[in-house]
């Protein structure tokens, strides 16, 4: 199964560097095998894997909650124009950006940031019936998108939508 899901989101970064917004979610829930799956993209294609709960998390040490919310997309932007290693970068342990105190919409932070180059994300949710999720629903942090127009790689899921 590693190796379908490797060989899915190589193809989903060959669509994505057509679009507009060169963004590919890697999506399942927790434990799933999306940061295998990037780690195992990475050492295939040589393109950056960052932690972006670590990477964005010490850049925002220094700022007050108001200043982290006013500065979340430009230092994610920095943190993925610094990845050296060509035109993609791999994103992991994403969960920071859904933080209900930074006040930011996840999937357009992703979509914003993928403009220069192509972002393949680890999204911790799912993928049904034509919908991706984040958390369940009532958490703070939950979200519903229209998964109409998204480039998905499902992982854990034997490559189908529940």
């Amino acid at each position: 199964m590693q190796l379908d899901q490797t060989a899915a989101i190589a193809t989903g970064i060959r669509r994505a560097a057509l679009l507009y917004s060169r963004l590919l979610l890697v999506v399942g829930p927790a434990g799933s095998g999306k940061s295998q799956a990037l780690a195992t993209v990475s050492e295939r294609t040589a393109a950056p894997l960052l932690n972006v709960g670590l990477d964005l998390s010490r850049l925002m040490l220094e700022l007050d909650v108001r200043q982290r919310a006013l500065q979340a997309r430009p230092l994610l932007e920095q943190v993925v124009e610094a990845a050296r290693g060509g035109d993609v970068v791999l994103l992991d342990n994403t969960g920071l950006l859904f933080d209900v105190s930074l006040r930011q919409d996840p999937l357009r932070l992703l979509q914003g940031v993928s403009r220069n180059k192509t972002v393949v994300a680890a999204w911790t949710g799912t993928l049904a019936s034509g919908t991706l999720r984040y958390a369940a629903p009532g958490h703070p942090e939950h979200r519903r998108y229209p998964a109409t127009d998204l480039l998905t790689v499902p992982v854990g899921t034997d490559g189908e939508e529940p």
